[in-house]
């Protein structure tokens, strides 16, 4: 099995106009929530660990999440209200604010998330909002310690959203920690952006790898592809087409379910599992990812493939 952990939201996502006004849908979301259902999406069993508020929103993220196979939420839930997005679109590209002060997904405390571990776990995945600040953050990096020191892999996407990071130096302090103990790491470009400001995105990913245990690290790029660092070499691939495209909600998130999907599908979920990749194998892992991340974009919202429709192309 492999833990998810970190924020599930609701994103009010904007729709066209109505009435002279924009008007906004309710959509379940959070991007380790989108990463969990990517990943069960692919048959591969996946633990939700983040607490889902008791309340009407709560209640809709959590019947969304239990309706796909392969998923098990593991935490009893909390009486805090649920985080909100609100996500506007330009051209398709998703921008998002936040609201989730004194929220369900953040009343986690290190004690009681080892107590939700099962004997099942193989691999535990953690980013976004749960690693950027606050007592909610020192408690998912705490369950990461334990898990890694436990020989279980690791995998870190830091999905960073620069809004939420009051004091850049402990967030870096913090990233840098969860670098050195992953097995696979997955950034973005923008990611980059806000790391290594100006600096061009494959030198500052080799020098994040550099200080990274990681055997796999992979840089998104957007319209240019995808890049990879082995011990073996670095790879680029191109996009997948997108026939039309929806919108890019959700598209990173899949990306990540279905690189650790994958690494479960070639034996290599394991701690070190990744270390002896080739370039060449790392480079089939960026492709199917795509391919995930493109049928993602020809829908709305976060809505990735399954394991038979990614098959398909």
């Amino acid at each position: 099995m492999i833990l998810v952990g970190g924020e599930n939201l609701i994103d009010f996502i904007q729709d066209p106009p109505d009435g002279g006004h924009p008007a906004y849908r309710a959509v379940p979301g959070g991007a380790p929530f989108n990463v969990a259902k990517a990943t069960a999406l692919q048959e591969v069993p996946v633990g939700y660990l983040t607490p889902f508020s008791s309340d009407p929103l709560g209640r809709q993220l959590l019947a969304d999440l239990v309706k796909v196979p392969n998923m098990t939420a593991l935490h009893p839930g909390s009486p805090r209200p649920t985080s909100l997005a609100v996500v506007s679109l330009t051209d398709g590209q998703a921008r998002y604010q936040f609201y989730r002060e004194g929220t369900a997904e953040r009343d986690v405390t290190h004690e009681g998330l080892a107590a939700l571990v099962p004997d099942a776990a193989e691999a535990f995945f953690i980013g976004s909002l749960a690693i950027t600040d606050g007592p909610d953050a020192r408690a998912w990096t705490a369950l990461y310690d334990d898990l890694a020191g436990r020989g279980i892999f690791t995998a870190l996407d830091p999905n960073i959203r620069a809004a939420f990071i009051h004091d850049r130096d402990r967030y870096l302090e913090r990233l840098d920690h969860l670098l050195a103990g992953a097995d696979l790491v997955k950034l973005s470009d923008e990611d980059i952006a806000w790391l290594a400001p100006g600096e061009d995105p494959r030198a500052a990913a080799r020098r994040i790898a550099a200080r990274s245990s990681a055997g796999l690290v992979v840089l998104t790029l957007g319209a240019q592809g995808a890049f990879a660092i082995t011990a073996d070499g670095e790879v680029t691939v191109p996009v997948h087409p997108v026939r039309e495209l929806k919108d890019t909600v959700g598209a990173g998130d899949t990306f990540m379910g279905t690189l650790m999907a994958e690494t479960r599908r070639r034996g290599k979920l394991s701690r070190g599992g990744l270390t002896g990749l080739s370039a060449a194998e790392a480079a089939e892992f960026l492709k199917v990812a795509a391919r995930a991340a493109a049928i993602n974009c020809e829908r709305s919202g976060c809505n990735p493939p399954t394991l038979a429709q990614l098959q398909a192309g």
